[in-house]
């Protein structure tokens, strides 16, 4: 029997396979509806949320992306997210005249490379791979453009803030992930490496999980914010106590002073009275 089991496995049932397709074919549907109506970038775990419980979203996604692959728009992967958008080819149809952005500095975008390969990255790693310092400014374009996030803080002294690439970065430049960047031997067949190379030099391989590494901190730590706000609420309440006491001594101060500014007019008026008395004996 074991030997007739493996010659002849068990097929899927009609119901089954019927029941697949129709998976299939709603889950295109509802992932076509939700990526025409986003204006970003959409999870494909938010899309698997909305489909049916049968269908493989990743096998959805690909059936899609393969059936607009020749329309004049097309569906694209951006790290774990899925956008359309218009064919490369048609790309000209949309142009229009616009001021001509400025350029990035040649530091820019070596920095944005150190970035992408070696992220996450501290501002003085940049600077011992490139040799060079590397002004404020340069940083600040790169997070304004959209394409360089803060990621973190180095588990190290001054615990430095560390820099890695977004979606933005991997839109912008066609990607669907950050491993899509060429490596040593595309870059040396492109001729951007000439001559002989130093002896151990390795292009790294890129990695921009959303996930903190073991050397990176979170940029707020938790543990400090709640024992921030524990103290500041200790603060807080001293201060409140401060106040009340400095209420009650002002307020014992100004009766005091009320009691004797009316003894001494008490006094005064005695002595008026007694002033009189002896005018008219």
């Amino acid at each position: 029997m074991a030997e007739i089991a493996v010659l002849y496995p068990q097929q899927p049932s009609d119901d089954e396979g019927a029941g697949e397709v129709a998976a299939m074919t709603e889950g295109k549907r509802i992932a076509e509806a939700l990526l025409f109506a986003a204006t970003d970038p959409v999870e494909q775990k938010e899309l698997a949320k909305r489909m049916p419980e049968e269908a493989d979203v990743e096998a959805v996604l690909e059936e899609l992306k393969a059936e607009y692959a020749l329309r004049g728009i097309n569906l694209v992967r951006v790290g774990t997210k899925w956008i359309f958008r218009t064919a490369a080819d048609l790309g000209w149809l949309l142009s229009r005249e616009t001021q001509e952005q400025k350029k990035l500095s040649r530091a820019a975008l070596e920095t944005l490379a150190i970035c992408a390969y070696h992220q996450p990255v501290t501002r003085a790693e940049i600077e011992d791979i490139r040799g060079v310092a590397i002004s404020k400014g340069t940083m600040d374009v790169l997070i304004e453009t959209g394409w360089v996030r803060l990621r973190g803080r180095r588990k190290a002294p001054g615990r430095p803030v560390t820099y890695g690439t977004t979606d933005a970065f991997l839109l912008h430049f066609g990607l669907e992930q950050i491993t899509d960047l060429p490596g040593l031997e595309e870059l040396k067949g492109a001729g951007l490496f000439d001559g002989r190379l130093p002896s151990g030099f390795g292009v790294p391989t890129p990695n921009d999980s959303a996930e903190l590494t073991d050397s990176e901190d979170p940029l707020e730590d938790d543990a400090t914010a709640d024992l921030f706000s524990e103290m500041t609420d200790e603060v807080k309440a001293q201060a409140a106590a401060d106040l009340d006491a400095a209420i009650e001594a002002v307020e014992d101060e100004e009766a005091e002073a009320l009691v004797a500014k009316a003894e001494a007019e008490a006094e005064g008026q005695a002595e008026a009275d007694e002033d009189e008395g002896h005018k008219r004996g």
